[in-house]
């Protein structure tokens, strides 16, 4: 408990205002005094919130319940206790929940139980002030991990339009592909077959299925071998023999924007399309 307690006490008979002082002159508390719920209001104003506020009832032009409706308005996190003869106890009673007051302790106070009563009230408020850091925090949290989860929400949008994407592209690749008098491999950097039209199946159809398969496991040893030297040099022709019928083959090393890389493979039966350059 770091922070200097201050209890400011209202009453408009100044003896009781030095029986308040004296019965704390042994602790290390700031006393400050009011002779009105008007001059309180305005020391709260100018000095600032305190912890405690004690306040006699009867008190001309402004009451004391009166008063600290008025303080739980503008510093609702103070402790207000009230002052009162016997006589008042039934409006006081009655007034509690209009002044949100802690406490009603009747005069004349016994110095022991009143010193009781303002170490709980010390203790209730800076419960209250855990409390609310606590849930200040929680609060923090909490937009913290809406934050977050909205950031996610637009990743994932992000990365469904991509997919949607590039599904559309490749879509509209393979239905370009399709159609070509050649057949057409694509495989990424990784050696994953990722491209195959019609004819790349029919060239490899004893392979089955050879889209999204590893180049290695689908592809003839002497096709392997020729994919092994295309980065390196560019593009590459070559002529192979495969199910009896002789093919050039044309390999090309293609690098796309984001640092992705491939090989594209075309097979043309000789002497239908020209030389291989």
């Amino acid at each position: 408990m770091d922070e200097q307690i201050r209890i400011l006490c209202v009453d408009d008979e100044e003896n009781v205002l030095r029986s308040l002082k004296r019965i704390f002159l042994d602790n290390d508390y700031e006393i400050i005094t009011a002779a009105s719920g008007e001059e309180g209001l305005e020391i709260l104003g100018r000095a600032g919130p305190v912890q405690i506020i004690i306040s006699d009832y009867r008190m001309p032009k402004m009451n004391g319940v009166d008063f600290l409706r008025k303080v739980y308005k503008l510093w609702p996190h103070t402790i207000r206790i009230v002052l009162s003869g016997f006589a008042d106890t039934v409006a006081i009673i009655e007034a509690i929940n209009i002044g949100h007051i802690y406490k009603f302790i009747p005069k004349p106070w016994n110095d022991d139980e009143l010193k009781v009563e303002i170490s709980n009230a010390l203790d209730r408020y800076f419960i209250g002030q855990k409390n609310l850091q606590l849930a200040k925090e929680l609060e923090a949290k909490n937009r913290e991990l809406q934050e977050i989860n909205n950031n996610l929400e637009m990743l994932v949008a992000q990365r469904t339009f991509d997919l949607m994407m590039q599904n559309g592209m490749l879509t509209c690749s393979q239905n370009i592909l399709e159609p070509l008098p050649v057949a057409v491999i694509g495989i990424d950097a990784a050696g994953q077959i990722v491209q195959c039209n019609r004819l790349g199946s029919e060239l490899f159809s004893a392979a089955g299925n050879i889209m999204g398969t590893d180049r290695r496991d689908s592809l003839p040893e002497k096709i392997n071998n020729l994919i092994e030297h295309v980065p390196g040099n560019g593009n590459l022709c070559s002529r192979i023999s495969e199910n009896g019928t002789a093919f050039r083959v044309k390999g090309v090393h293609m690098k796309y924007s984001g640092g992705q890389e491939g090989v594209i493979l075309v097979f043309d039966r000789e002497g239908e399309n020209g030389n291989c350059s």
